[in-house]
């Protein structure tokens, strides 16, 4: 299999979203909105994200670097954000857009069913959702960008 083809497979779109909505001072979205479980939000999902923003995959650190501060597209991203009861690695709010770079924990036994059903939930929330294995951030990291700013 090629490695277009892979790619191209990452890509999950359901649906097309309108353009990002106007912004205010700071540059988050006049209508953004809670995307986590508010009653989970400070007993287990801010610790847990804040942790893995400091602790970042080799992966995660590279396309972060790559994304942030709207570098690509002039989109925002956010990095280990609450979703519902989920954390996910990198999400565009205004594009209903996430990211996620799996690592070989994804090809552990029981995991990819709960991968599954983690991203139909994720889906129906009205979320994208795309993915590269840590392998393809950390080598083919132009690709991955293109195949991110093509999502949008």
């Amino acid at each position: 299999m090629s490695q277009e083809t892979d790619f191209n497979q990452n890509l999950e779109l359901n649906t097309s979203f309108p353009s990002p909505p106007e912004r205010r001072l700071g540059g988050e979205a006049t209508n953004a909105r809670l995307t986590a479980d508010k009653s989970k939000w400070h007993s287990h999902l801010k610790c847990f994200s804040t942790e893995m923003r400091r602790n970042p995959t080799e992966a995660e650190h590279k396309l972060w670097q790559a994304v942030r501060n709207r570098q690509l597209a002039g989109v925002k991203f956010r990095r280990q954000h609450a979703v519902d009861n989920y954390i996910v690695d990198f999400i565009s709010t205004d594009y209903h857009l996430i990211i996620e770079v799996d690592g070989d924990v994804h090809l552990e036994n029981g995991q990819a069913d709960y991968d599954t059903g983690r991203s139909a939930l994720l889906r129906e929330l009205g979320y994208r959702i795309v993915r590269f294995s840590n392998g393809q951030v950390l080598h083919e990291l132009d690709q991955v960008l293109a195949t991110i700013k093509s999502a949008l």
